[in-house]
């Protein structure tokens, strides 16, 4: 089996045996890390779809097609992990920021967010997509924006009700959290109107919904980790618990445990690292479903300067590893929760979303 890395594709897997491929996406393509067996080196084994950034990989499990969504070319598929061909029917923008897959009435249907902020939906393996257009109607669509130029927002993820197919979140950066209960034919938003946050406070990096409890969900923002306990309707911040991860985003969980948890992210926001040209991330570990919270940096280079960016996890049985990328284009593995790390690769293009690993080189945002 195979899974992926990248900062908005598919994250959290359940295997029967440990993964021995890891797909990658970069800022310059795909990678594909390999290793013979479980305990083996990863080795670089493969780099694909060169020339474009690749922001999000899902694998559609029944076919085994590899999807690709890329900020400048729109979505590529693969049967092999290394042929790509481009399936951009029907979207309008082919900066696509998510991809995410669902089953729903025995059928495959995948999404794919993009900036500007639209979500389209493809019934027959991304032949056809179809805009959901309805997700425009919401109240506060002209208060979205990004901070940096172009100031367009942008669907940075989408995420799926474990339990209903047809409950659909998407998280707008920056602006809203959007949820449709009826496979996207109409939305409701779930923070501004509600007068829950400002807009501009609306930062939603990502959602993840336990699955123990489907209600209870966690919301990684630029101001810091928030939590709800009913289903939305009403969010708390949790900075507090984990001050040191001040601009989380990459949040996993074991999916047969999800009081284990893993959040990652810089200590403060991207406004800060065009002067530092330092993120001074970290990454943290729950045991008690994120009442609480640990480093475990234990193997990690110090100091840290290139952003976490990326996390998968992989639990095969009771066990899990972890997979961490950053903007340097380093690939770290821990195969003991977190307690250790390792660099299992080095100097790959960064491992980012959008221009994040372009405000961390030196000179950048300097005068001429």
């Amino acid at each position: 089996m195979a899974i992926c890395l990248s900062h908005s594709g598919e994250a959290i897997y359940a295997s029967s045996a440990p993964s021995n491929e890891l797909f990658v996406g970069t800022a310059d393509g795909v990678f594909l890390l390999a290793r013979e067996r479980s305990g083996a080196s990863w080795e670089v084994a493969r780099h694909s779809l060169t020339g474009h950034h690749v922001c999000s990989l899902i694998i559609e499990p029944t076919s085994g097609r590899l999807f690709a969504g890329t900020h400048t070319g729109g979505i590529a598929v693969s049967r092999d992990g290394q042929n790509w061909t481009f399936c951009n029917q029907g979207l309008t923008s082919l900066n696509v920021y998510s991809l995410a897959w669902a089953k729903s009435a025995g059928r495959t249907k995948l999404y794919a967010g993009t900036e500007p902020a639209h979500l389209f939906v493809s019934e027959d393996l991304g032949a056809n997509w179809t805009e959901l257009a309805s997700l425009r109607a919401v109240p506060n669509v002209p208060e979205w924006s990004f901070p940096a130029p172009p100031h367009v927002a942008h669907v940075k993820v989408i995420n799926l009700d474990p339990y209903d197919p047809d409950c659909i979140y998407a998280c707008v950066e920056q602006g809203e959290l959007l949820k449709s209960v009826d496979g996207g034919a109409s939305w409701r938003d779930l923070l501004g109107p509600a007068g829950i946050l400002k807009a501009s406070e609306g930062d939603a990096h990502r959602l993840i919904i336990r699955p123990s409890n489907p209600r209870e969900m966690f919301m990684p923002t630029g101001f810091g980790l928030f939590h709800s306990l009913d289903g939305g309707l009403s969010w708390s911040n949790d900075a507090e618990r984990i001050a040191r991860i001040g601009y989380p985003d990459p949040l996993v969980f074991h999916p047969g445990h999800d009081n284990l948890m893993f959040l990652a992210g810089a200590r403060h926001n991207p406004g800060t690292w065009m002067k530092s040209k330092n993120a001074d991330p970290a990454v943290a570990r729950s045991r008690d479903g994120g009442r609480s919270w640990e480093l475990t940096m234990a193997g990690l280079p110090q100091p840290l300067k290139a952003n976490f960016e990326a996390m998968a996890l992989e639990a095969v049985g009771d066990s899990c590893a972890l997979f961490l990328g950053d903007t340097d284009g380093d690939v770290y593995y821990s195969d003991d929760e977190g307690e250790s790390w390792s660099k299992i690769a080095q100097h790959l293009p960064a491992i980012s979303k959008g221009s994040h690993y372009v405000v961390l080189k030196p000179g950048f945002g300097r005068a001429a």
